[in-house]
Formats: C-alpha cells, sequence, structure tokens
C-alpha cells in the first residue's frame, strides 16, 4: 500500500482534517508562547510538592511535532482509516481542551486546569484504546500513531496528579509539608507506579513510551523536590524513580524477547510484532 493513497481522495473529510492540523499547530503554538512569554508560566506557577523540574515540561514539544506528523499521515490510506474513520473528531477535541488546561495553566486558575487536563484525559485515553484496536501494521503506525499518544497518554496521567497539587495543595514556596501532603504524595506516587506497571504488562512488549514518560516525571520530581526541602517527599519519590526503572526495562526486555520471536514467558498478551509495545491482539 503506498503511502498516500489516490491523488482524488485526499479532499476527503477535508473539515475534519483541517481541524486536525489547525488544532494541532494552535496547541503547540500554546505551549511555546508558555516558554517565551513574559510570564514564563513553566518556572513561575505555583510551586507544589509535587512539581517536577521545569524542564521535564519539555516533553511537549516531542508531543506535538509527533502529532504535526499525525497530521500528515491522516493524508494517507493507512492514516485515513485510523485517524479520520476511528479517531474522527476526537483529535480536535482533545486539541482543545488541551489548549484550555495551558491557558488556565498560565493564568494560574488551577481548579480549572485540573478539570481540563481530566477531560483531556479521558479523550486521550479513547483515542489510545482506538489506536490498539487498529492493530499497527507498519513503522509510520509506530511513529505517527502509537508513539504520539502513549507519550500523552503517560505524561497527562502525570499531570492530572500535578494539576490537582496545585489546585488544593499548599505552596511549597512559603508553607513546609504537612502530614496530609506527604500522605497525598505518597498515594499519588503509588498510582503513578501502578499505572505504569499495568503498562508494561500490557502486551508481551508492554508499552514503553508510557513508561518512559511517567519515569521522566518522577526523575523530575526528585531533581525539584530536594531533601533541604521536604526529605520525606524526596526519597519517596526517588524509590518511585528507580521502581519507574523497573517497568522501563521490564518493556526493553518484553522488546527484545518479541524480536527474538520467543514464547511469552510473562504470562501476558499473545505473541506481537511491534516496534514500541502496547499493542499485543
Amino acid at each position: 500500500m503506498p503511502l498516500f493513497g489516490r491523488s482524488d481522495s485526499w479532499s476527503n473529510h477535508l473539515l475534519l482534517k483541517f481541524a486536525n492540523i489547525v488544532g494541532a499547530i494552535f496547541v503547540m503554538g500554546g505551549n511555546v508562547y508558555t516558554v517565551i512569554s513574559p510570564w514564563d508560566v513553566y518556572y513561575s506557577g505555583k510551586e507544589t510538592y509535587f512539581t517536577p523540574a521545569p524542564w521535564s515540561f519539555f516533553v511537549w514539544p516531542l508531543i506535538h511535532m509527533l502529532i504535526l506528523g499525525t497530521c500528515v499521515y491522516q493524508f494517507s490510506g493507512r492514516g485515513k482509516e485510523v485517524i479520520i474513520e476511528r479517531i474522527g473528531w476526537k483529535l480536535p477535541l482533545l486539541d482543545f481542551l488541551n489548549a484550555m488546561y495551558i491557558y488556565s495553566w498560565t493564568i494560574q486558575e488551577y481548579r480549572y486546569g485540573l478539570v481540563f487536563i481530566i477531560f483531556a484525559v479521558s479523550v486521550v485515553a479513547q483515542i489510545y484504546n482506538d489506536i490498539k484496536g487498529a492493530q499497527l501494521r507498519n513503522f509510520c503506525d509506530e511513529v505517527f500513531l502509537h508513539l504520539p499518544f502513549s507519550l500523552y497518554h503517560g505524561w497527562t496521567i502525570c499531570l492530572v496528579f500535578l494539576s490537582a497539587f496545585e489546585a488544593f495543595g499548599v505552596n511549597a514556596v512559603t508553607e513546609s509539608a504537612d502530614p496530609w501532603t506527604k500522605t497525598g504524595v505518597f498515594l499519588s506516587l503509588v498510582v503513578l507506579q501502578v499505572v505504569s506497571c499495568i503498562h508494561s504488562y500490557s502486551a508481551i512488549e508492554g508499552d514503553l513510551p508510557a513508561c518512559l514518560a511517567i519515569t521522566w516525571y518522577m526523575f523530575a520530581l526528585v531533581v525539584q523536590q530536594t531533601p533541604e526541602r521536604a526529605g520525606f517527599i524526596h526519597y519517596s519519590a526517588l524509590g518511585s524513580a528507580i521502581l519507574s526503572l523497573c517497568w522501563v526495562m521490564r518493556c526493553l526486555v518484553g522488546l527484545e524477547l518479541k524480536y527474538r520471536g520467543r514464547r511469552n514467558i510473562f504470562g501476558f498478551g499473545p505473541e506481537t510484532t511491534h516496534l514500541l509495545g502496547g499493542h499485543g491482539h
């Protein structure tokens, strides 16, 4: 099958294709603006005890660049089948929710931001399941379908917890961590570990991008939450970050087993042939 289908089919569903492109460019522009604007929200937002190092947020440009590739891929026959016919208008909806989350975060309306990111995670999960159900077939499917939305899914789950601390947690700059805050951080880390574990066992090769996104957040949290600020939180995050590496290694081992064509010794999911994991059927 050629990458791009018949020349007379590119204009089918043109409104949806246009909405996907405009939405992707708009959200990417919003993320760039938050970096270069005078507010510099990544460095001047509310500091909580679950806030990662500012550099961790530069995972957003990677995700959005990949989604721009998704927007190009939608003009191919295979891309149309998955992006247009299966995902449909959920991608423009996700762009809208993401843009509203970024805007709410920029103006420090954190409770609105929490609402928008929860809805965004819900939509990402639906797109993620749509892609899993499509059964990836080639390298372009891996790069332009699985990779961006797997990263998106793992990263936004972390942002739900961050947004909750921003909306209801104490300011780490002016207030010390009370027992409730420490308990909240610890339970959040536990939930993220469970999510990462589930991703790593979603198929024989696991779901490497989602596990990497969560691990990236964990190590950024360790860097930002120093022992001097709150020793319990720092070392809890450090232990969680080290444990999250185990799920990454589980995915890498699964990929190696898949590559060599070995049978599923882990007992989760049938044998598959995907590069990045997460789509065993």
